[in-house]
């Protein structure tokens, strides 16, 4: 009984991890977007890219650690 419930539970986080995943790499994305467009940058837009990007690697990491794979259709 207990083992149907671990594998629910997991299933239930790497989904939440995917959607995670997925938000912080758009996330990555404006940010980058946003200083190569901007003319003089400031400190503050480069730390938040650099944020940005290391909470999306952090992310992926944990997914490859989980041995998630996304699925295209």
């Amino acid at each position: 009984m207990f083992f149907r419930q671990k594998g629910k539970l997991r299933k239930e986080f790497d989904e939440k991890l995917l959607n995670n995943l997925n938000e912080f790499k758009q996330d990555w994305q404006q940010q980058t977007f946003l200083l190569d467009k901007s003319f003089d940058p400031s400190e503050e837009v480069i730390c938040q890219t650099k944020l940005a990007e290391a909470k999306y690697f952090l992310m992926l990491k944990e997914a490859k650690q989980r041995n998630i794979t996304l699925r295209k259709y």
